[in-house]
């Protein structure tokens, strides 16, 4: 009887020890959201804080308010966009599930306590029991660092999210300030063709004019009109674009962008070995080693318990009314008599050989990528270089010699009429090419940092508003 008696305190022993090494997992202060502010503020230069509260949310809503007061810019759009939007902060909230699965991990599963009771015939019989996943013990140092991993992979996962929210935001504000810019120039066009428009009128009622050239001034003022209809559409349409990736409603929509695009910088982003930069440093490749890694350590645990699925062991115990209570052990195993286990290993070796297979193909689409986008930068940037200096003071010049000729009788009103719409639609191919630019600039770092931006952005200029009347 002395070895049933010295079973239960061994067991109640190795309870306790298992309740002292589950008790270790924790969670932690700041529910992992540091590392991923880190990993934003070193791509976007901003931090990031979930909204777990009234007081957050009142915080952040203050700050994007403050910042709507000024003229909206790239980098107040980044913090605008971190701050109020709303998937983001549901990435957020995954990040604090993936948290507590870690923790759960570290913990070992609850005992059960079985309690049975038969009686008849004047006599009762009561079964007790307690339960342990022993298994469970034993694998618990493994599966916590798998679930860590898996963790630290629910961190760079929320800060790509968290960086490709202010990427958009960068592009939605540079296309929005362009097409508000376009729809200036737009208007100049739709002024020099109304203009253009009731001359030809007139002079045709005084016989000076011929009834074709007037047709076709008009036709230009038709094209005109449409022309500024589509582009304003297309500022609210950008605008709108703006607002969603900021996150903005009520009475935050009524923010002001600047009246033109920032000035393209004095050189070209060059950076050093971006091929290897953009392999250590990108967040979707760190994601796809850590799911690598997170996968072999997977891999290790099963070859370790193939043989062995289930194993349950506690105290247990069994009385009858008018007998004397035994005490004893109580052990579940499943045999392996119809699976060895080779099913689990060969699809956990697939499965990591999946994942392995996947960091390689995320490599090689990083490098690729990287000089995709440092060919569309520099070819943006040539570009939007060559309009600025040599395109548009080019018109201007021209622009200048023309009105010198009308000035001296040598010219008519209608050629200098063209030429100014001319002149507004050079100016308006070299917004759309510095707006490229920006948006080129923003896929580079996206692609060197952070993740795939997605499709190259446009880097020919759009065609001009209008084009010139025939004969003029």
């Amino acid at each position: 009887m002395n070895h049933l008696l010295r079973g239960p305190a061994r067991l109640a022993t190795a309870a306790t020890a298992a309740l002292a090494l589950s008790g270790c997992a924790s969670f932690s202060s700041d529910g992992g959201v540091g590392q991923v502010s880190e990993l934003t503020r070193e791509r976007t230069g901003h931090a990031v804080s979930p909204q777990r509260g009234a007081a957050d949310v009142d915080a952040a809503g203050a700050r994007i308010d403050a910042l709507l007061q000024q003229p909206l810019t790239a980098d107040a759009a980044v913090e605008i966009a971190l701050l109020g939007h709303r998937g983001l902060q549901a990435s957020f909230a995954a990040l604090g599930i993936a948290e507590a699965d870690r923790v759960r991990a570290g913990r070992l599963a609850n005992p059960s306590l079985g309690f049975g009771r038969l009686g008849g015939a004047g006599v009762a019989e009561i079964d007790r029991s307690v339960m342990f996943n022993l298994l469970g013990l034993l694998t618990l140092p493994v599966a916590s660092e798998v679930a860590q991993r898996q963790f630290e992979q629910a961190q760079y996962q929320a800060a790509l999210d968290a960086v490709g929210v202010a990427a958009q935001a960068r592009n939605a504000f540079f296309t929005a300030v362009a097409a508000q810019e376009l729809v200036k120039y737009h208007e100049q066009v739709k002024d020099a063709a109304d203009a253009s428009s009731e001359l030809a009128r007139r002079m045709l009622q005084a016989g000076n004019f011929s009834r074709l050239a007037q047709l076709r001034e008009q036709a230009f003022q038709a094209d005109a009109t449409a022309n500024l209809v589509r582009a304003r559409h297309q500022a609210v349409a950008e605008r709108e674009r703006l607002v969603r990736a900021l996150g903005l409603s009520g009475g935050q929509l009524a923010f002001q962008l600047p009246g033109r695009l920032p000035d393209l910088p004095a050189a070209a982003l060059e950076p050093l070995d971006a091929e290897q930069a953009a392999v250590d440093a990108r967040l979707d490749v760190r994601i796809a080693r850590h799911q690598a890694d997170a996968t072999a350590r997977s891999l290790g645990l099963t070859k370790a318990t193939r043989f062995i699925n289930v194993l349950e062991a506690g105290y247990a115990n069994k009385s009858q009314t008018g007998e004397a209570r035994q005490n004893g052990y109580q052990i579940e195993l499943e045999l392996p008599l119809f699976d060895f286990g080779a099913t689990r290993a060969a699809r956990a070796e697939a499965t990591y050989m999946q994942a392995v297979h996947h960091l390689a193909d995320v490599a090689v689409r990083a490098r690729s990528e990287v000089r995709e986008a440092h060919s569309a930068y520099r070819t943006a940037y040539d570009l939007a270089r060559h309009y600025r200096d040599d395109v548009v003071p080019l018109r201007q010049r021209i622009s200048e010699e023309n009105l010198l000729r009308y000035n001296g009788m040598l010219a008519s009103v209608f050629e200098l009429l063209a030429d100014a719409r001319d002149q507004v639609a050079s100016v308006t191919a070299a917004v759309e090419a510095l707006r490229d630019f920006w948006v080129a600039d923003t896929h580079l770092q996206t692609a060197l940092t952070a993740r795939s931006p997605g499709d190259a952005p446009a880097i020919v200029p759009g065609k001009a508003a209008a084009p010139t009347p025939a004969g003029h």
